[in-house]
């Protein structure tokens, strides 16, 4: 069986969507035979669950991982541990001692009126996998353009309107990689790659629409205490990851808590904002 960690210093890296690097382990009979470190050279949900299943890879354990990211990860086969941290050898030991639960030990999960264990995620959530504009697979790509279809790497800055910095690939020293036009992206940092030429630079202000779209008041779900072992202590504003009936985890936040029920919003920590993107194009494959 092989196993990939998302990794960085010796620990599980909290963000899949962009990870530098996994740690790779050979298990065979309940013990690690050999193991390395692979850098992933590309960030994006969509390259590195095909990263993953290039490599043979049987079992996926990460930190946070968005709702897309499950998606792809689920269709190349791999099973997925979600939600762990700490020191990567000890998180393999986990996994072979069968403690490891399968959605990680930061989760809910939400299935009404059934009892079940709710824990703090232990990070803040920053946003989809891919940088802070991952999304969704698409079947079909809403634009035309040359890049579409292609494999794109590109540097960009994200900042809100009062000049504020929410991401940035060159902080990372590393570009982001991903497929245009495949739904990997959101819809207007996509649209926007989708025409231009390998080394120009481009600003883009992106409405709510073109991103995270608005708030849905639907994305708020409200449970009794009671249903999750576990949610009183958690407070106003702490993110956790919940479960759905498939056993998909997603990302929330805790807007609301009485004594007896307690408020998830499921909506992206970005959903409303206006978003400005300066994106060099590096490279097209």
């Amino acid at each position: 069986m092989r196993v990939a960690v998302t990794y960085e210093n010796g620990n599980v890296f909290p963000h899949f969507g962009r990870t530098p690097a996994f740690k790779v382990y050979e298990i065979e009979d309940g013990k690690v035979i050999s193991s390395e470190v692979l850098p992933t050279n590309g960030t994006g949900h969509g390259a590195l669950a095909g990263f993953l299943q290039n490599g043979s890879i049987d079992v996926l354990i990460c930190g946070g991982i968005g709702g897309g990211a499950v998606n792809a990860i689920s269709g190349a086969g791999i099973k997925l541990y979600a939600g762990a941290s700490g020191n990567t050898d000890e998180v393999i030991q986990m996994l072979i001692d069968g403690t490891l639960p399968e959605t990680g030990e930061a989760n809910c999960d939400h299935h009404h009126g059934e009892e079940h264990d709710c824990h703090s995620e232990g990070e803040g959530c920053h946003g989809s996998e891919g940088g802070c504009h991952g999304g969704s697979c698409a079947p079909e790509p809403a634009f035309t353009g040359r890049n579409v279809g292609k494999t794109c790497r590109v540097h960009y800055r994200g900042t809100f309107d009062d000049g504020s910095q929410f991401d940035s690939s060159y902080d990372r020293g590393q570009p982001l990689e991903f497929i245009c036009g495949a739904g990997q992206m959101i819809k207007g940092f996509d649209k926007a790659v989708a025409d231009m030429e390998v080394g120009q630079i481009l600003d883009v202000h992106l409405m709510p629409e073109e991103a995270y779209g608005m708030p849905d008041p639907n994305a708020m779900i409200r449970l009794n205490i009671a249903q999750l072992n576990g949610a009183e202590g958690l407070e106003v504003g702490q993110h956790v990851v919940l479960t759905n009936s498939m056993g998909h985890p997603f990302r929330v936040v805790v807007a609301e808590k009485t004594e007896e029920t307690i408020t998830f919003d499921a909506n992206h920590e970005m959903a409303g904002k206006e978003l400005n993107f300066r994106i060099e194009l590096v490279e097209v494959k």
